[in-house]
């Protein structure tokens, strides 16, 4: 119970442990570049820091990042020695954010997950009596020009030494081997974990990923390859697709004949019939461990289909620059999941909202211990790592407390629509995306692009872009349709013009797919607005969305899809 008390403590002098951290950071780091360009050099008190740091966005720091990555060994944003860089979901400049990690900073990390393990045990649903099948992938990572390593959030923790460390404990509570994970190749990595956790499904008492989409891609997989995975289990093999050395030899010691348990799974997996199947295949799990807040939250419902309603369990809340805050209730609902965020991981503050109708407000910045119920907050962190009062871009609401520690809800990015894996897509990048397509392809057609949304189709695998489109003639005289060629070339366009972080996951890593455009029936949008103000919507104020999540608007849009094209190869790409 060591950890607990420790959170019991910093809950209850919430103002107090952030005063400390924020002195810790600038007394550790007074003589770094940075804080000396802006007249703080030796001062730790919160008015100085307030007065004299303004708020950041990655563009304005990205020249001292761009510094440290080409070799400046100077302290330049933090006195700690850097380990490497995390790399950001975002973009910035059509480039990926690139963000410190110091030492130290898993020590941190470390403790977050300490907490978590101590109260998923006082709610009884620990793993002591059995193990987890976690699918977890490792991305491969890439080097500045001073060979300074930059990795994914994931890749950063399960490369550390604090999890190399221990991996030979990982291997008794867990039942994905350690060489699947640091496998870079998906279908490899995926096929591994999944006989793994088979050949040992009796044991399997929580499945869990990332992200809500990681696990139901893991269903959909099984879906399509049960039948080879259970041959390997039946006959104790490895399917000769895996050729990763390391992976095929970790699998090879764990395997045996076991007809019986191969038999299960083909039975079960070829009845055609997959509501349940977790608990079917896995029938001593007890629930889900996957984030399933704000963009993951449209996959919860075909979760409990598959899990037949499993708990689904989202434990932790953090980013690229630090981790915030974690779910004290665990088993609570995804859609009231709250976050408690642990003032000794760094200083936050929180910039309010400001609705359209009051935009001459300006915005307020307040301390962790000064926000109020009800309130959307963007959080504003200034970490040991070099991050000062920068803007993270989640909007939160605050929603509880505990102790005095105010709890939030994950409302959405300030900026992004599209999302199916670490990239994010902003409004204004779609827009844009759209209308290089219209300019290069429909108008020289005579057509344009009367209306268009989008949708993140995470039912294929991978997942990938669909692009609604209405489209309009500019003269009379323009025939009704285009050739599949010039709507193909469309589809380049937009694939061209989205930002690098797609461009890595559509080439690189392969988790995203090809870009679909469906061209929609006249009329459709005019449809998608009477049904919104049939539901209750201000025809005065109704915009066209541009993401759709709703089920029943994708039934409108795909009732009056007239055709469908698909890119005809991935966009240009390089490191």
């Amino acid at each position: 119970m060591e950890m607990l008390e420790l959170m019991e403590e910093m809950t209850n002098n919430v103002d107090g442990e952030q005063e400390k951290v924020l002195a810790d950071i600038l007394f550790l780091n007074a003589h770094t570049e940075y804080l000396q360009r802006h007249g703080l050099a030796g001062k730790t008190d919160r008015e100085s820091f307030q007065t004299k740091l303004p708020l950041v966005t990655y563009e304005d720091i990205r020249p001292d990042i761009h510094r440290i990555a080409n070799g400046d060994r100077s302290p330049i944003l933090s006195a700690l020695p850097l380990s490497h860089f995390l790399c950001s979901s975002g973009t910035s400049g059509g480039e990926k954010k690139m963000l410190p990690l110091v030492e130290g900073d898993r020590d941190r990390a470390e403790m977050v997950l300490r907490i978590i393990g101590s109260l998923m045990n006082r709610h009884g649903s620990g793993l002591k009596q059995g193990k987890a099948l976690n699918f977890v992938h490792v991305r491969k990572e890439w080097e500045t020009s001073a060979g300074i390593a930059v990795r994914s959030v994931i890749t950063s923790w399960y490369k550390s030494s604090h999890f190399l460390s221990k991996h030979h404990l990982y291997s008794t509570t867990h039942t994905s081997p350690v060489a699947s994970i640091h496998c870079t190749d998906m279908f490899q990595s995926m096929y591994a974990q999944l006989l793994a956790g088979l050949a040992d499904r009796l044991s399997v008492v929580q499945l869990g990923a990332t992200f809500a989409l990681g696990l139901l891609q893991a269903i959909r997989f099984l879906e399509r390859h049960y039948q080879d995975l259970a041959t390997d289990l039946e006959k104790g093999t490895v399917d000769p697709r895996i050729t990763n050395e390391e992976v095929r030899a970790a699998l090879e010691t764990r395997l045996v004949p076991d007809p019986e348990n191969a038999a299960h799974i083909k039975e079960e997996c070829g009845r055609g019939q997959w509501k349940g199947i977790i608990r079917r295949i896995w029938p001593n799990a007890q629930y889900l461990a996957a984030t399933a807040t704000g963009s993951m939250s449209p996959y919860v419902p075909v979760l409990e289909f598959y899990s037949d309603g499993l708990p689904l369990v989202s434990l932790l809340y953090g980013s690229s620059e630090c981790f915030s805050g974690i779910n004290l209730n665990p088993f609570s609902k995804p859609e009231d999941v709250a976050y408690t965020l642990l003032p000794n991981l760094a200083y936050f503050e929180f910039l309010t909202v400001v609705l359209p109708d009051n935009c001459r407000q300006p915005a307020e910045l307040v301390s962790l211990a000064d926000v109020q119920m009800g309130k959307e907050y963007e959080i504003v962190v200034t970490t040991y790592s070099g991050l000062y009062r920068y803007r993270v871009g989640d909007i939160l609401r605050v929603v509880g407390f505990y102790n005095k520690a105010p709890q939030f809800k994950f409302v959405c990015r300030g900026d992004a629509v599209l999302s199916l894996d670490i990239e994010k897509t902003s409004e204004a990048d779609l827009q844009k995306a759209v209308a290089a397509a219209e300019t290069a392809h429909l108008i020289p057609h005579n057509m344009r692009v009367a209306e268009f949304t989008s949708y993140a189709d995470a039912t294929t695998i991978p997942g990938h872009y669909v692009i609604y489109w209405e489209l309009s003639p500019t003269t009379d005289q323009t025939e009704g349709f285009l050739a599949d060629y010039v709507m193909e070339q469309c589809c380049v366009v937009i694939e061209e013009s989205l930002d690098v972080s797609y461009k890595e996951m559509r080439v690189y890593d392969r988790s995203i797919g090809p870009l679909e455009i469906k061209v929609v029936k006249n009329g459709t949008f005019d449809r998608l607005m009477d049904f919104a103000v049939s539901s209750g919507a201000s025809v005065s104020q109704y915009k066209p969305p541009r993401c759709v999540k709703s089920a029943s608007i994708l039934h409108i849009l795909d009732a009056a899809v007239v055709s469908a094209h698909f890119s005809p190869g991935p966009p240009s790409w390089s490191k």
